[in-house]
Protein backbone atom coordinates (compact mmCIF):
# COMPACT_ATOMS: atom_id res chain seq x y z
CA UNK A 1 0.00 0.00 0.00
CA UNK A 2 2.87 2.64 0.74
CA UNK A 3 4.32 1.57 -2.34
CA UNK A 4 1.18 2.09 -4.69
CA UNK A 5 0.99 5.74 -2.79
CA UNK A 6 4.21 6.38 -2.95
CA UNK A 7 3.79 5.67 -7.27
CA UNK A 8 0.58 7.57 -7.58
CA UNK A 9 2.35 10.55 -5.40
CA UNK A 10 5.49 11.02 -7.78
CA UNK A 11 2.70 10.83 -10.82
CA UNK A 12 0.40 13.75 -9.06
CA UNK A 13 2.46 16.72 -8.88
CA UNK A 14 3.43 16.31 -12.47
CA UNK A 15 0.30 15.48 -14.09
CA UNK A 16 -1.14 18.45 -12.52
CA UNK A 17 1.52 20.68 -13.66
CA UNK A 18 1.70 19.57 -17.22
CA UNK A 19 -2.14 20.10 -16.98
CA UNK A 20 -1.29 23.86 -16.27
CA UNK A 21 1.35 24.17 -18.51
CA UNK A 22 -0.43 22.28 -21.84
CA UNK A 23 -3.47 24.54 -20.85
CA UNK A 24 -1.76 27.54 -20.75
CA UNK A 25 -0.21 26.77 -24.02
CA UNK A 26 -3.65 25.79 -25.55
CA UNK A 27 -5.93 29.00 -24.39
CA UNK A 28 -2.97 31.46 -25.56
CA UNK A 29 -2.86 30.28 -28.90
CA UNK A 30 -7.14 30.77 -28.78
CA UNK A 31 -6.84 34.29 -27.27
CA UNK A 32 -3.75 34.84 -30.58
CA UNK A 33 -6.47 33.11 -32.66
CA UNK A 34 -9.51 34.82 -31.67
CA UNK A 35 -8.28 38.42 -30.44
CA UNK A 36 -9.36 39.98 -33.84
CA UNK A 37 -12.94 39.07 -32.66
CA UNK A 38 -12.56 40.27 -29.29
CA UNK A 39 -10.42 43.61 -28.92
CA UNK A 40 -12.09 46.94 -30.05
CA UNK A 41 -16.08 45.46 -29.12
CA UNK A 42 -16.05 46.61 -25.61
CA UNK A 43 -16.71 43.19 -24.48
CA UNK A 44 -17.22 42.83 -20.47
CA UNK A 45 -14.55 41.00 -18.41
CA UNK A 46 -17.30 38.57 -17.60
CA UNK A 47 -18.46 37.68 -21.44
CA UNK A 48 -14.77 36.98 -22.41
CA UNK A 49 -14.17 34.84 -18.90
CA UNK A 50 -17.00 32.74 -20.06
CA UNK A 51 -15.66 32.47 -23.32
CA UNK A 52 -13.03 31.46 -22.45
CA UNK A 53 -14.63 28.94 -20.11
CA UNK A 54 -16.82 27.26 -22.54
CA UNK A 55 -13.65 26.88 -24.77
CA UNK A 56 -12.02 25.08 -21.81
CA UNK A 57 -13.57 22.20 -22.66
CA UNK A 58 -12.22 21.51 -25.58
CA UNK A 59 -8.99 21.61 -24.04
CA UNK A 60 -9.16 19.12 -21.30
CA UNK A 61 -10.19 16.67 -23.61
CA UNK A 62 -6.84 17.15 -25.40
CA UNK A 63 -4.71 18.20 -22.49
CA UNK A 64 -5.34 15.36 -20.34
CA UNK A 65 -4.45 12.08 -22.25
CA UNK A 66 -1.01 14.37 -22.66
CA UNK A 67 -0.41 14.97 -19.58
CA UNK A 68 -0.98 11.58 -18.62
CA UNK A 69 2.53 10.64 -21.11
CA UNK A 70 4.49 13.40 -19.39
CA UNK A 71 3.39 12.73 -16.32
CA UNK A 72 4.25 8.82 -16.42
CA UNK A 73 7.62 9.97 -18.33
CA UNK A 74 8.33 12.03 -15.15
CA UNK A 75 7.64 9.86 -12.65
CA UNK A 76 9.38 6.29 -13.94
CA UNK A 77 11.99 8.31 -15.77
CA UNK A 78 13.27 10.24 -11.93
CA UNK A 79 12.55 7.02 -10.25
CA UNK A 80 14.88 5.09 -12.19
CA UNK A 81 16.86 7.84 -12.17
CA UNK A 82 17.49 7.45 -8.18
CA UNK A 83 17.71 3.50 -8.92
CA UNK A 84 14.26 3.33 -6.86
CA UNK A 85 13.62 0.98 -9.97
CA UNK A 86 16.42 -1.00 -9.69
CA UNK A 87 16.01 -1.70 -6.04
CA UNK A 88 12.22 -2.77 -6.29
CA UNK A 89 13.47 -5.18 -8.50
CA UNK A 90 15.69 -6.26 -6.19
CA UNK A 91 13.29 -6.99 -3.89
CA UNK A 92 11.30 -9.18 -6.34
CA UNK A 93 8.76 -6.09 -7.64
CA UNK A 94 8.66 -6.59 -11.15
CA UNK A 95 7.75 -3.68 -14.00
CA UNK A 96 4.14 -5.13 -14.49
CA UNK A 97 3.51 -4.71 -10.75
CA UNK A 98 5.00 -1.26 -10.60
CA UNK A 99 2.92 -0.33 -13.66
CA UNK A 100 -0.59 -1.98 -11.47
CA UNK A 101 -1.07 1.56 -9.67
CA UNK A 102 -1.42 4.35 -12.80
CA UNK A 103 -2.38 1.94 -14.74
CA UNK A 104 -5.25 1.91 -12.11
CA UNK A 105 -5.30 5.96 -12.09
CA UNK A 106 -5.67 6.15 -15.99
CA UNK A 107 -8.60 4.02 -16.05
CA UNK A 108 -10.02 6.22 -13.65
CA UNK A 109 -9.04 9.28 -15.70
CA UNK A 110 -10.59 7.70 -18.45
CA UNK A 111 -14.14 6.76 -17.18
CA UNK A 112 -13.99 11.03 -15.98
CA UNK A 113 -13.40 11.42 -19.48
CA UNK A 114 -15.91 9.36 -21.11
CA UNK A 115 -18.70 11.33 -18.69
CA UNK A 116 -17.04 14.31 -19.60
CA UNK A 117 -17.03 13.98 -23.22
CA UNK A 118 -20.90 12.57 -23.24
CA UNK A 119 -21.84 15.23 -20.46
CA UNK A 120 -20.16 18.62 -20.57
CA UNK A 121 -18.17 18.65 -23.65
CA UNK A 122 -21.45 18.40 -25.56
CA UNK A 123 -23.07 21.49 -24.34
CA UNK A 124 -20.25 23.74 -23.48
CA UNK A 125 -19.17 23.33 -27.02
CA UNK A 126 -22.68 24.61 -28.14
CA UNK A 127 -22.96 27.80 -25.89
CA UNK A 128 -18.79 28.44 -26.85
CA UNK A 129 -20.55 28.72 -30.65
CA UNK A 130 -23.28 30.35 -29.55
CA UNK A 131 -21.57 33.10 -27.99
CA UNK A 132 -19.15 33.37 -30.38
CA UNK A 133 -21.74 33.65 -33.03
CA UNK A 134 -23.17 36.68 -30.37
CA UNK A 135 -19.81 37.80 -30.45
CA UNK A 136 -19.26 38.17 -34.09
CA UNK A 137 -22.35 39.98 -35.20
CA UNK A 138 -21.35 42.98 -32.31
CA UNK A 139 -19.94 45.86 -34.04
CA UNK A 140 -16.72 47.60 -33.00
CA UNK A 141 -17.30 50.42 -30.49
CA UNK A 142 -17.97 53.93 -32.03
CA UNK A 143 -14.10 55.43 -33.34
CA UNK A 144 -14.55 58.67 -33.62
CA UNK A 145 -10.72 60.47 -35.46
CA UNK A 146 -10.58 64.29 -36.07
CA UNK A 147 -11.39 65.59 -39.44
CA UNK A 148 -12.53 61.97 -40.61
CA UNK A 149 -16.26 60.91 -41.52
CA UNK A 150 -17.80 58.37 -39.23
CA UNK A 151 -20.01 56.10 -41.15
CA UNK A 152 -20.77 53.50 -38.40
CA UNK A 153 -24.08 53.76 -37.43
CA UNK A 154 -26.23 53.29 -39.94
CA UNK A 155 -28.09 56.61 -42.01
CA UNK A 156 -25.37 58.83 -40.40
CA UNK A 157 -22.73 60.58 -40.92
CA UNK A 158 -20.64 62.70 -38.49
CA UNK A 159 -17.26 64.38 -39.01
CA UNK A 160 -15.52 65.98 -35.93
CA UNK A 161 -13.00 68.20 -36.30
CA UNK A 162 -11.64 68.09 -32.66
CA UNK A 163 -11.86 66.02 -29.47
CA UNK A 164 -10.83 66.79 -26.53
CA UNK A 165 -9.42 64.01 -24.54
CA UNK A 166 -8.84 65.06 -21.56
CA UNK A 167 -12.77 66.61 -21.14
CA UNK A 168 -13.85 63.75 -24.15
CA UNK A 169 -15.50 67.22 -25.66
CA UNK A 170 -16.64 67.65 -29.47
CA UNK A 171 -15.98 70.62 -31.10
CA UNK A 172 -16.86 71.38 -34.55
CA UNK A 173 -19.23 69.23 -35.05
CA UNK A 174 -21.24 68.50 -38.43
CA UNK A 175 -23.74 65.28 -38.85
CA UNK A 176 -25.81 64.12 -41.99
CA UNK A 177 -29.25 62.43 -41.10
CA UNK A 178 -29.85 59.85 -43.94
CA UNK A 179 -32.53 58.91 -41.78
CA UNK A 180 -35.90 59.37 -43.15
CA UNK A 181 -35.77 60.03 -47.07
CA UNK A 182 -36.24 62.04 -48.90
CA UNK A 183 -35.31 64.46 -46.34
CA UNK A 184 -31.84 65.23 -45.21
CA UNK A 185 -30.83 67.07 -42.11
CA UNK A 186 -27.15 68.64 -41.68
CA UNK A 187 -26.67 69.45 -38.15
CA UNK A 188 -24.03 71.62 -37.17
CA UNK A 189 -22.73 72.18 -33.41
CA UNK A 190 -19.80 73.88 -32.04
CA UNK A 191 -19.25 71.64 -29.22
CA UNK A 192 -21.54 68.52 -27.97
CA UNK A 193 -20.84 65.27 -26.37
CA UNK A 194 -21.47 61.60 -27.02
CA UNK A 195 -22.98 58.57 -24.93
CA UNK A 196 -24.40 55.66 -24.65
CA UNK A 197 -27.88 55.49 -23.23
CA UNK A 198 -28.35 53.53 -19.92
CA UNK A 199 -29.79 50.50 -21.60
CA UNK A 200 -26.83 50.77 -24.59
CA UNK A 201 -30.22 50.94 -27.29
CA UNK A 202 -29.41 54.49 -28.25
CA UNK A 203 -25.94 56.65 -28.96
CA UNK A 204 -27.27 59.88 -27.73
CA UNK A 205 -25.52 63.01 -29.17
CA UNK A 206 -25.40 66.31 -26.56
CA UNK A 207 -25.15 69.83 -29.05
CA UNK A 208 -24.56 73.04 -28.36
CA UNK A 209 -25.03 76.62 -30.48
CA UNK A 210 -25.48 74.73 -33.29
CA UNK A 211 -27.94 74.64 -36.73
CA UNK A 212 -29.86 72.27 -37.89
CA UNK A 213 -30.45 72.39 -42.13
CA UNK A 214 -33.46 70.07 -43.39
CA UNK A 215 -34.03 69.57 -47.24
CA UNK A 216 -36.25 67.40 -49.08
CA UNK A 217 -35.56 66.16 -52.72
CA UNK A 218 -38.76 65.80 -53.54
CA UNK A 219 -39.67 69.26 -52.76
CA UNK A 220 -37.15 71.62 -53.79
CA UNK A 221 -38.60 74.73 -53.14
CA UNK A 222 -39.07 73.77 -49.47
CA UNK A 223 -35.67 74.50 -47.69
CA UNK A 224 -35.63 74.93 -43.31
CA UNK A 225 -32.95 76.73 -41.66
CA UNK A 226 -33.51 76.35 -37.42
CA UNK A 227 -30.80 77.71 -34.25
CA UNK A 228 -30.48 76.16 -30.93
CA UNK A 229 -28.55 76.93 -28.23
CA UNK A 230 -28.91 73.01 -26.95
CA UNK A 231 -30.57 70.08 -29.10
CA UNK A 232 -30.02 66.22 -28.33
CA UNK A 233 -30.09 62.97 -31.46
CA UNK A 234 -30.67 59.68 -30.48
CA UNK A 235 -29.17 57.54 -32.64
CA UNK A 236 -29.70 53.71 -32.82
CA UNK A 237 -27.10 51.74 -31.28
CA UNK A 238 -27.65 48.19 -31.36
CA UNK A 239 -24.88 47.52 -33.42
CA UNK A 240 -22.54 48.14 -30.53
CA UNK A 241 -24.56 46.64 -27.98
CA UNK A 242 -23.98 42.80 -26.88
CA UNK A 243 -27.27 41.04 -26.48
CA UNK A 244 -26.32 37.18 -25.58
CA UNK A 245 -28.49 34.50 -27.42
CA UNK A 246 -30.27 31.73 -25.27
CA UNK A 247 -29.54 28.09 -25.52
CA UNK A 248 -31.30 26.26 -28.30
CA UNK A 249 -30.80 25.95 -31.69
CA UNK A 250 -29.58 23.24 -33.89
CA UNK A 251 -26.29 21.10 -32.92
CA UNK A 252 -23.66 19.69 -34.74
CA UNK A 253 -21.75 16.56 -33.86
CA UNK A 254 -19.36 17.82 -31.37
CA UNK A 255 -22.35 19.42 -29.58
CA UNK A 256 -23.92 15.81 -28.78
CA UNK A 257 -23.63 13.07 -26.22
CA UNK A 258 -22.92 9.54 -27.85
CA UNK A 259 -26.12 8.41 -26.99
CA UNK A 260 -28.17 10.98 -29.24
CA UNK A 261 -25.49 10.45 -31.83
CA UNK A 262 -26.32 6.66 -31.99
CA UNK A 263 -30.12 7.70 -31.55
CA UNK A 264 -29.68 9.60 -35.22
CA UNK A 265 -27.31 7.07 -36.80
CA UNK A 266 -30.26 4.41 -36.02
CA UNK A 267 -32.78 6.60 -37.59
CA UNK A 268 -30.28 7.12 -40.54
CA UNK A 269 -29.91 3.57 -41.44
CA UNK A 270 -33.72 3.03 -41.48
CA UNK A 271 -33.58 5.96 -44.02
CA UNK A 272 -30.71 3.86 -45.60
CA UNK A 273 -32.62 0.80 -45.67
CA UNK A 274 -35.91 2.12 -47.28
CA UNK A 275 -33.89 3.73 -49.80
CA UNK A 276 -32.43 1.06 -50.66
CA UNK A 277 -35.55 -0.74 -51.45
CA UNK A 278 -37.04 2.08 -53.20
CA UNK A 279 -33.60 1.61 -55.38
CA UNK A 280 -34.06 -2.06 -55.76
CA UNK A 281 -38.19 -1.95 -57.06
CA UNK A 282 -36.89 1.01 -59.67
CA UNK A 283 -33.70 -1.34 -60.85
CA UNK A 284 -36.29 -4.07 -60.81
CA UNK A 285 -39.43 -1.93 -62.93
CA UNK A 286 -36.29 -1.60 -65.75
CA UNK A 287 -35.23 -4.75 -66.24
CA UNK A 288 -39.00 -5.79 -66.45
CA UNK A 289 -40.98 -3.12 -67.41
CA UNK A 290 -44.50 -3.87 -67.82
CA UNK A 291 -45.71 -2.49 -70.66
CA UNK A 292 -48.32 -3.09 -73.52
CA UNK A 293 -47.75 -2.41 -76.94
CA UNK A 294 -50.96 -2.03 -79.35
CA UNK A 295 -50.58 -5.06 -82.17
CA UNK A 296 -52.10 -2.78 -84.34
CA UNK A 297 -48.84 -0.49 -85.14
CA UNK A 298 -47.08 -0.99 -88.62
CA UNK A 299 -43.60 -2.46 -88.02
CA UNK A 300 -41.51 0.94 -88.90
CA UNK A 301 -44.16 2.95 -86.53
CA UNK A 302 -43.53 -0.14 -83.86
CA UNK A 303 -39.41 0.24 -83.92
CA UNK A 304 -39.67 4.41 -84.25
CA UNK A 305 -42.16 3.88 -80.86
CA UNK A 306 -39.97 1.71 -79.02
CA UNK A 307 -37.12 3.62 -79.74
CA UNK A 308 -38.10 7.25 -78.74
CA UNK A 309 -39.98 5.42 -75.81
CA UNK A 310 -36.80 3.31 -74.42
CA UNK A 311 -34.72 6.47 -74.67
CA UNK A 312 -37.35 8.76 -72.78
CA UNK A 313 -37.11 5.62 -70.31
CA UNK A 314 -33.41 5.58 -70.41
CA UNK A 315 -33.12 9.58 -69.20
CA UNK A 316 -35.70 9.48 -66.63
CA UNK A 317 -34.42 5.96 -64.85
CA UNK A 318 -30.74 7.82 -65.22
CA UNK A 319 -32.08 10.72 -63.38
CA UNK A 320 -34.12 8.95 -60.92
CA UNK A 321 -31.34 6.18 -60.17
CA UNK A 322 -28.69 9.35 -60.20
CA UNK A 323 -30.48 10.90 -57.14
CA UNK A 324 -31.24 7.33 -55.25
CA UNK A 325 -27.31 7.39 -55.18
CA UNK A 326 -26.69 10.50 -54.28
CA UNK A 327 -29.31 10.13 -51.22
CA UNK A 328 -27.47 6.83 -50.56
CA UNK A 329 -23.96 8.71 -50.58
CA UNK A 330 -25.25 11.18 -48.40
CA UNK A 331 -26.70 9.02 -46.02
CA UNK A 332 -24.48 7.11 -45.80
CA UNK A 333 -21.44 10.59 -45.11
CA UNK A 334 -23.82 11.58 -42.41
CA UNK A 335 -23.79 8.01 -40.68
CA UNK A 336 -19.89 7.80 -40.89
CA UNK A 337 -19.45 11.49 -39.48
CA UNK A 338 -21.54 10.80 -36.49
CA UNK A 339 -19.98 7.51 -35.86
CA UNK A 340 -16.70 9.07 -35.51
CA UNK A 341 -17.41 11.43 -33.04
CA UNK A 342 -18.96 8.51 -31.08
CA UNK A 343 -15.58 6.54 -31.50
CA UNK A 344 -13.50 9.42 -30.27
CA UNK A 345 -15.76 10.00 -27.47
CA UNK A 346 -14.08 6.51 -26.49
CA UNK A 347 -10.83 6.41 -27.89
CA UNK A 348 -9.35 9.77 -26.65
CA UNK A 349 -9.88 8.96 -23.25
CA UNK A 350 -8.46 5.16 -23.77
CA UNK A 351 -5.36 7.05 -24.91
CA UNK A 352 -4.70 7.57 -20.74
CA UNK A 353 -4.36 4.03 -20.46
CA UNK A 354 -2.13 3.47 -23.68
CA UNK A 355 0.14 6.79 -22.43
CA UNK A 356 1.01 4.64 -19.76
CA UNK A 357 2.43 1.45 -21.41
CA UNK A 358 4.14 3.88 -23.37
CA UNK A 359 5.54 6.43 -20.40
CA UNK A 360 6.26 3.62 -17.86
CA UNK A 361 9.02 1.73 -20.06
CA UNK A 362 10.53 4.66 -21.95
CA UNK A 363 10.48 6.62 -18.38
CA UNK A 364 12.53 3.79 -17.03
CA UNK A 365 14.92 3.74 -20.13
CA UNK A 366 15.94 7.27 -20.04
CA UNK A 367 16.43 7.44 -16.62
CA UNK A 368 16.00 10.91 -17.05
CA UNK A 369 12.44 12.57 -14.81
CA UNK A 370 12.72 16.66 -16.26
CA UNK A 371 10.18 18.04 -17.65
CA UNK A 372 12.14 18.62 -20.81
CA UNK A 373 13.20 15.25 -21.28
CA UNK A 374 9.72 14.05 -20.81
CA UNK A 375 7.96 17.21 -23.19
CA UNK A 376 10.42 16.15 -26.17
CA UNK A 377 9.82 12.43 -25.61
CA UNK A 378 6.02 12.91 -25.65
CA UNK A 379 5.74 15.09 -28.33
CA UNK A 380 7.12 12.57 -30.79
CA UNK A 381 4.18 9.85 -29.52
CA UNK A 382 1.99 13.44 -29.89
CA UNK A 383 2.82 14.24 -33.39
CA UNK A 384 2.29 10.18 -34.27
CA UNK A 385 -0.95 10.28 -32.42
CA UNK A 386 -2.63 13.10 -34.03
CA UNK A 387 -1.65 11.87 -37.41
CA UNK A 388 -2.98 8.91 -37.10
CA UNK A 389 -6.00 10.22 -35.96
CA UNK A 390 -6.73 13.24 -37.76
CA UNK A 391 -5.60 10.94 -41.12
CA UNK A 392 -7.80 8.07 -39.72
CA UNK A 393 -10.71 10.76 -38.91
CA UNK A 394 -10.20 11.81 -42.93
CA UNK A 395 -10.45 8.81 -44.35
CA UNK A 396 -13.58 7.83 -42.30
CA UNK A 397 -15.47 11.15 -43.31
CA UNK A 398 -14.98 10.03 -47.12
CA UNK A 399 -15.88 6.71 -46.42
CA UNK A 400 -12.86 5.30 -47.38
CA UNK A 401 -11.93 3.20 -44.46
CA UNK A 402 -14.68 2.12 -41.31
CA UNK A 403 -15.17 4.75 -38.47
CA UNK A 404 -13.81 2.32 -35.77
CA UNK A 405 -10.74 2.01 -37.55
CA UNK A 406 -10.09 5.47 -38.85
CA UNK A 407 -10.45 6.72 -35.00
CA UNK A 408 -9.19 3.72 -33.03
CA UNK A 409 -5.66 2.45 -35.32
CA UNK A 410 -3.29 5.60 -33.14
CA UNK A 411 -4.61 3.45 -29.81
CA UNK A 412 -4.01 0.16 -31.79
CA UNK A 413 -0.86 0.75 -32.86
CA UNK A 414 0.94 3.03 -30.19
CA UNK A 415 -1.29 0.21 -28.02
CA UNK A 416 1.00 -2.40 -30.06
CA UNK A 417 4.29 -0.48 -29.37
CA UNK A 418 3.63 0.13 -25.77
CA UNK A 419 3.10 -3.85 -24.80
CA UNK A 420 6.57 -4.31 -26.31
CA UNK A 421 8.00 -1.72 -24.66
CA UNK A 422 6.79 -3.06 -21.40
CA UNK A 423 8.01 -6.57 -22.00
CA UNK A 424 11.34 -5.33 -23.32
CA UNK A 425 11.89 -3.27 -20.04
CA UNK A 426 10.28 -5.87 -17.77
CA UNK A 427 13.14 -8.74 -19.17
CA UNK A 428 15.95 -7.11 -19.13
CA UNK A 429 17.85 -3.45 -18.94
CA UNK A 430 17.90 -1.04 -21.43
CA UNK A 431 18.78 2.44 -21.23
CA UNK A 432 18.29 5.07 -24.02
CA UNK A 433 21.18 7.67 -24.52
CA UNK A 434 20.44 10.82 -26.20
CA UNK A 435 23.76 12.07 -26.03
CA UNK A 436 23.68 11.37 -29.23
CA UNK A 437 22.17 14.41 -30.06
CA UNK A 438 24.78 16.73 -28.56
CA UNK A 439 26.53 15.66 -32.19
CA UNK A 440 24.35 18.10 -33.75
CA UNK A 441 25.61 21.10 -32.01
CA UNK A 442 28.37 23.35 -34.00
CA UNK A 443 31.54 22.98 -32.41
CA UNK A 444 31.45 26.41 -32.58
CA UNK A 445 28.74 26.94 -29.43
CA UNK A 446 30.57 24.25 -27.71
CA UNK A 447 34.11 26.05 -27.88
CA UNK A 448 31.95 29.42 -26.40
CA UNK A 449 30.51 27.12 -23.61
CA UNK A 450 33.84 25.81 -22.60
CA UNK A 451 35.46 28.93 -22.60
CA UNK A 452 32.74 30.66 -20.56
CA UNK A 453 32.68 27.48 -17.81
CA UNK A 454 36.38 28.09 -17.41
CA UNK A 455 36.16 31.68 -17.31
Amino acid sequence: MILIKYILKNHLIPFLFSIFILISVFLLQFLMKFADHLVGKGLSAWIITKLIVFNLAWMVVLVVPMAVLIATLMAFGSMSQNNEIAILKATGISLYKMMIPPLFASCIIALFLVHFNNSIYPDANHAAKILMEDITRKKPTLSLIPGVFSTDIPNYSILVREIDQSSNELKQITIYDFSSPPKINIVTASHGKIYFSPNQKKLMMDLYNGEIHESDYSERSEYRKLRFERHKIAMPADQFSFEQSGPGGPRGDRELSAQTMLGRVDSLNKIRISLIKDYGKKIASIINPDRKIDSRIDSAKLRQFVFIRVQQRIESNKRIISDKIGQLEFNDKDIDSYMVEVHKKYSLPFACIVFVLIGAPLGTMTRKGGFGMAAGISMSFFLIYWSFLIGGEKLADRNLISPFLGIWSANIFLGIIGIILVIKSARETITLDFDFLLKLIPRSWKSQTENNENN
